[in-house]
């Protein structure tokens, strides 16, 4: 562990990450995923390769698995056809995850406590994801964290996805809080990258989605191996 002390004379709010930071999704990505390739005759894809995809934003991750699994009969082909089923996997994908969000997930150790702690010391606290916010919603509800945060928006929140720092700073906005002293929790680069466009200070948890990629190789002031740390 490794990190900057998040008390109230150094933070006012924290922003926290959902998928691999909160919660484990990768299973309800694998069945939903699969589900959508069944549907459109195309082979399926191991758990392990989508792992290194997620985390920024389902736009990405689905045209990342179409790319994946297409026959390789030139970059330029698999661009175009990777497009052409674009809007048909978009509609399978949202109607399969919608079923089963949740279903195949699991919160992390210490998520809980580490969110009880953090409302104690008084920080507000907001929920910030790539993920589509009709996505995020349920499964925060589903899982008992939706109550810990004051807002919550997903990637189709704003104008830009995170790495772009413009959610941060408009979550910021939200909480009524300064950048300076709301810091940002995350599993990924993305966050770090983000976090450190929007001048917030970082925190990485070092068991999550990296885009397969060593954690602690992200620039970022701490790092936890639980939420609990953080207090």
């Amino acid at each position: 562990m490794n990190l900057i002390p998040l008390s109230p004379s150094r933070v006012d709010a924290a922003i926290i990450d959902l998928d691999g930071t909160m919660v484990d999704t990768l299973g309800d990505f694998s069945e939903a995923l699969n589900r959508m390739l069944q549907d459109l005759g195309l082979p399926p894809i191991d758990a392990g390769s989508i792992e290194s995809m997620v985390g920024k934003g389902s736009e990405h991750l689905l045209r990342s698995v179409l790319k994946h699994v297409l026959p390789r009969d030139g970059i330029d082909n698999v661009a175009i056809k990777v497009e052409e089923m674009y809007p048909s996997a978009w509609a399978s994908y949202q109607r399969h995850y919608l079923t089963i969000n949740g279903q195949f997930a699991g919160v992390y150790d210490g998520v809980v406590a580490g969110l009880q702690a953090l409302r104690a010391q008084g920080l507000r606290l907001a929920c910030l994801t790539n993920k589509p916010t009709g996505f995020a919603l349920p499964l925060l509800e589903s899982k008992g964290l939706a109550g810990y945060f004051q807002c919550v928006f997903g990637g189709d929140a704003f104008e830009r996805k995170k790495p772009d720092p413009l959610p941060l700073l408009k979550t910021c906005e939200a909480l009524g809080t300064i950048p300076a002293r709301t810091v940002m929790v995350g599993d990924s680069s993305n966050d770090a990258q983000a976090a450190r466009a929007a001048g917030c200070p970082v925190v990485l948890v070092t068991y999550g989605y990296n885009h397969g990629q060593p954690v602690r190789a992200v620039d970022a002031d701490g790092f936890v191996d639980s939420l609990v740390q953080l207090t």
